[in-house]
């Protein structure tokens, strides 16, 4: 049986789970969770940690002259290698990911997560250079494969027994279900609604979502000691996502031949975004859902509004339980499928595979692939240290309304640290001065890790990749689109000006990406 009829077959029975049946499991067992929430099986006794770090790979070009001539480009990792690499698959056949096991938060429990980020990272990478790989860490790849145009890659398909298959998209069946996710009964007549990308300047109509391989992450997980204390950081969360972004804007461009006609370089730079990774992810997504499922979430009043908000979510694939497992959180499997495809912006999650692993914790997920590990880091440092000092200072931030801090996050979208952002300081005074949000917002992520144990010295060294970009008005997207602009001005066209900055952005990553920083880029 090949690949693709296996992958058919796959979908065809995620299809044909009951959708009705299973949304009415995870409400029942939405009600064993609240239940394990009163009862204490999600509290710990300190903050936990956590990281999930996604990569593409490029080829080095070091094997021949027609590698060499497309150096950088997008390559297909062979399944056997992301094993060897003790990676795990993501959306594209060139995405790879990686997630740190849990750590208490603290200035021991940051030097771990850091260590085996940067161990697990050299490693794969010594694997993938055999090969003529080299993983990158960015917010949105550029280069598409040798010979291949992204419009291409993006867009290979095969229709199999009516089932459309992405031919460059990992072969899990959950991402290619997606694609197929509003047929009743597949038949060749078909027609898969097309999955939009649609960004400034980008609009591509696709049968699979495959456009959001595009774009990859880094996401800070911070588990809260006492579930019922969720409600309260997930609001903080929320109004922090728009200045995190800002700082971690690292998208600003698309691979050149996706543009739309009448967007050159000038406009592009003009009136593009720069953290276009936000369009790609809710763009593609949304455009397979009737509700939009990937947005900036609402506060939620108390913890259980948070576990009903997940189970009561539109069923975009309804997934057969595997079964075979005898994990604590197996009795709520369906609701724990069912969060799968629970797209917010910053989202609570409760798992466990035991009673005493059992956490509540968020993810945020605003933040793109950073150029290097340290600053990547510094993002999960720094939320974590705002995660802790927040709530306990009881920080007026609290009281900007929800409308202001989802219009900072898309104003973030826009400008990165260009945005209006408005943002009130812990005197209670409403600011839209940038300095002074970013000292106030910084200070306290300090506090925060001191708080968790952290001298007053190793506090600053995890922030300080990000009091940098302040200082220096500088981040990966401005980085790019300077770049980009003194290419054009050199008398580059657009696709070189976009396709050099992408190779220089990974020649100083080979650099500097295991033990460097961003910020030795611009002593150059």
């Amino acid at each position: 049986m090949t690949t693709e009829s296996a992958l058919a077959d796959g979908v065809r029975e995620a299809l044909s789970v009951d959708a009705e049946a299973f949304a009415e499991r995870a409400a029942e067992e939405a009600e064993i969770v609240k239940q394990e929430l009163h009862d204490g099986s999600f509290d710990n006794h300190q903050s936990i940690v956590g990281f999930e770090y996604e990569l593409c790979a490029v080829g080095d070009g070091r094997w021949s002259e027609e590698s060499r001539a497309g150096e950088y480009a997008l390559m297909r990792v062979p399944r056997r290698m992301l094993e060897l690499m003790g990676f795990e698959k993501e959306l594209g056949l060139h995405n790879a990911e990686m997630c740190t096991s849990p750590q208490p938060l603290s200035d021991h429990g940051l030097r771990a997560q850091l260590a085996e980020v940067r161990a697990r990272l050299e490693a794969a990478e010594n694997t993938a250079g055999v090969e003529g790989m080299r993983l990158v860490s960015d917010g949105l790849w550029t280069i598409p494969p040798a010979g291949e145009t992204a419009r291409e890659y993006l867009t290979d398909s095969v229709a199999v027994d009516g089932v459309v298959v992405a031919v460059n998209m990992s072969d899990a069946v959950r991402y290619h279900a997606m694609a197929n996710s509003h047929r009743e009964e597949p038949t060749d007549s078909d027609e898969t609604p097309p999955a939009v990308l649609d960004a400034p300047g980008v609009s591509l109509a696709t049968e699979t979502v495959m456009p959001e391989s595009l774009i990859t992450s880094v996401q800070p997980h911070y588990q809260v000691a006492h579930a019922e204390t969720l409600p309260e950081h997930f609001r903080y969360a929320l109004r922090i996502a728009g200045p995190l972004l800002a700082l971690g804007a690292n998208s600003p461009f698309f691979p050149p031949d996706l543009y739309d006609d009448g967007w050159d370089g000038e406009r592009v730079l003009a009136e593009g975004a720069t953290a276009n990774r936000i369009h790609v992810f809710e763009s593609v997504l949304n455009a397979r859902t009737d509700a939009d499922k990937v947005r900036f979430p609402r506060d939620f009043r108390d913890v259980e509004t948070a576990v009903e908000r997940i189970a009561a979510d539109e069923t975009l694939i309804p997934m057969p339980d595997p079964g075979g497992s005898d994990r604590f959180d197996d009795a709520f499997a369906t609701f724990r499928t069912k969060h799968g495809s629970y797209w917010r912006w910053v989202r609570p999650v409760f798992e466990g595979s035991s009673r005493s692993a059992a956490n509540a914790r968020i993810e945020f997920r605003p933040v793109p692939g950073q150029p290097t590990v340290r600053d990547s880091i510094a993002f999960q440092g720094t939320f974590a240290g705002l995660m802790q000092a927040l709530p306990q200072h009881e920080h007026p931030v609290i009281e900007l309304d929800w409308e202001t801090a989802r219009d900072n996050f898309y104003a973030a979208v826009a400008d990165g640290l260009d945005a209006d952002m408005e943002w009130i300081g812990h005197d209670g005074e409403r600011t839209t001065d940038t300095d002074a949000l970013y000292d106030d917002l910084l200070d306290y992520a300090e506090a925060g890790l001191r708080t968790a144990g952290c001298a007053d010295d190793e506090a600053a060294k995890w922030v300080a990749p990000l009091r940098w970009r302040v200082a220096n008005r500088t981040t990966p997207a401005s980085w790019k689109r300077d770049s980009v602009r003194d290419r054009l001005d050199d008398g580059d066209d657009f696709a070189t000006a976009v396709t050099d900055t992408q190779r220089e952005y990974i020649d100083r990553q080979s650099e500097t990406l295991i033990e460097g920083g961003f910020s030795a880029w611009m002593d150059d």
